[in-house]
């Protein structure tokens, strides 16, 4: 996938980017255990989830959580380690501002 950096990144490449990271945590058994325990998502909360870019930002903020998983994920994909932060920021919208 290509993209410049940053906020360069559109909402279709971002949303991509949440699909991925979606596809590759339902491969990650004891991440998505973890995952799920910490959201109070089901299995079935994955697919239509999918369709929500505020979940697919929340299925990317939770990766952020740990850089082991970040780079793995964007290992997986090729994706450059900044890119699930940009598509979060992008998913998530206005709503992640928080003007402290």
């Amino acid at each position: 996938m290509a993209f410049t950096k940053g906020l360069g990144m559109n909402s279709d490449a971002a949303e991509t980017v949440g699909l991925k990271a979606l596809t590759w945590l339902a491969t990650q058994d004891d991440i998505l255990m973890t995952f799920l325990s910490a959201t109070g998502a089901s299995l079935s909360d994955l697919r239509t989830g999918a369709q929500q870019p505020e979940f697919l930002a929340a299925v990317l903020g939770f990766l952020g959580n740990d850089d082991e998983w970040v780079r793995a994920f964007c290992d997986a994909e090729g994706l450059p380690y900044d890119a699930p932060m940009w598509a979060m920021a992008i998913l998530a919208g206005p709503s992640m501002m928080h003007w402290t």
